[in-house]
């Protein structure tokens, strides 16, 4: 099974710069789509449907705002939109789909950036995600958490780590929850094959940070420790360019 995670950053806007035929070209078995910024009647599922996938779309109520999507070969077993937590699931964070004994959940985790209200929502949000992600392990143990985490986890992660002290997205109480992500049982897919620096997903519009290589690598694909042996590889596509994202891929048996 080859997942790929993408934050679009309007999914429109993706497929006039060549997501659909970058798509076609790829063919992952499940594409999971961060911040489509599309209400359903505006996603093409014909098309999808014309390249394989099932559409399991989850929008947010405001239009062109957030919104994830799960595109699949195979139709999933179970879908599951939000937590149960309207605050959020008005926003469109977070989608699970299930495929035999696999659980994928698609999640786009609020940015912090516009100020202490949505920083405090985004740390509100974390605390809640991670008690849902816990139960559902409960329930279901290979689980594969892909998206948007708007958090870098380690200073490997980010360029130029000693200039972002104090920035949302590299704080030290985002940094502590996701080590205690990590620490339930929770593998980060790419830091299995590539212990590398300078690796990101994500760069300002602003000032050439993607010429220049000055990223952040908040987009991730977290596997759940009975499907660690599982994962054969995973890589981040830099080179892709529909959005200020790139994409991550996972390839598990």
């Amino acid at each position: 099974m080859k997942i790929i995670s993408y934050n679009v950053n309007g999914i429109r806007s993706a497929i006039a710069k060549g997501l659909l035929e970058w798509l076609h070209e790829e063919n992952p078995d499940v594409f999971c789509v961060q911040e489509s910024k599309a209400q359903p009647d505006q996603i093409d599922v014909l098309t999808m449907q014309s390249l394989g996938y099932h559409s399991y779309i989850h929008s947010a109520v405001k239009k062109g705002y957030s919104g994830v999507c799960i595109f699949s070969k195979q139709e999933s077993d179970k879908v599951v939109a939000g937590m149960g937590i309207p605050r959020y699931d008005n926003e469109g964070r977070v989608l699970r789909a299930d495929f035999g004994d696999i659980t994928v959940v698609c999640v786009y985790i609020p940015s912090g950036t516009t100020g202490d209200e949505r920083q405090d929502f985004k740390m509100d949000f974390l605390e809640d995600f991670i008690k849902w992600v816990t139960n559902l392990r409960k329930e279901r143990e290979n689980v594969i958490v892909c998206g948007d985490y708007n958090i870098c986890h380690k200073p490997i992660d980010i360029n130029h780590p000693e200039r972002q002290i104090g920035v949302s997205g590299f704080l030290p109480e985002e940094r502590a929850w996701m080590d205690r992500w990590e620490a339930t049982g929770l593998v980060d897919s790419f830091r299995m094959f590539d212990s590398s620096p300078e690796k990101y997903s994500w760069w300002s519009y602003r000032f050439g940070a993607r010429e220049r290589n000055a990223g952040w690598r908040i987009d991730y694909e977290w596997v759940s420790e009975p499907l660690k042996n599982r994962v054969q590889s995973a890589r981040i596509y830099n080179e892709v360019v529909h959005s200020d994202h790139c994409p991550v891929g996972l390839w598990i048996n």
